[in-house]
């Protein structure tokens, strides 16, 4: 089966109806097929979507904190070290304090789980830049799935459409052949 490069499936297109229905598959169990494959369509959309929301946020973040690793870096290779740096600190959404910072050279950075560790500048910023990388790799190809989930959702309606349809029609013709 084809799928795109991180393994979701291709949808398959319906050419001829008479090819899908059979004496062992009847139209209702074609029909169902193609709806459990569009609900497995849905909830694998619905998944990328909250993977996509996850990192839109993630990433301003990583951007703000790299931003302020590479300041602190130009303060510290700066020769005067007993020199401090008057700043903004966000305690909040809403509300700041002042504070006054030595450049020491290391920064301690969030990594998630109630974990913090602290790093030299160079290497929190290297760590940084690595971080931001996959999370834009990341984020670009959640958004070429989330096109290519559209693009088989959609497959699959006209399918089931297609057999809807097929399936409308026949029943004419053998209603009209009853009559006749």
């Amino acid at each position: 089966m084809e799928t795109n490069p991180r393994g979701i499936p291709k949808a398959p297109f319906v050419e001829n109806v008479e090819d899908h229905v059979t004496e062992e598959e009847p139209v209702e169990i074609v029909l169902r097929k193609f709806q459990e494959a569009m609900a497995k369509y849905k909830f694998m959309e619905i998944n990328m979507l909250q993977r996509k929301r996850n990192l839109d946020a993630k990433i301003p973040e990583i951007r703000k904190t790299l931003e302020m690793v590479q300041f602190l870096q130009s303060q510290a290779s700066e020769e005067d070290e007993s020199k401090e740096i008057e700043t903004l600190y966000e305690l909040n959404d809403t509300l700041y304090a002042t504070a006054k910072v030595k450049p020491t050279g290391k920064v301690c950075l969030w990594l998630g789980a109630n974990v913090m560790l602290e790093y030299p500048v160079d290497e929190a910023a290297d760590l940084l830049a690595s971080k931001l990388e996959s999370a834009l790799k990341t984020l670009k190809n959640a958004e070429e799935d989330l096109v290519y989930l559209r693009d088989q959702v959609t497959t699959m309606e006209v399918n089931t459409a297609r057999v809807y349809n097929w399936d409308v029609r026949q029943r004419r013709l053998a209603r009209v052949g009853e009559e006749a």
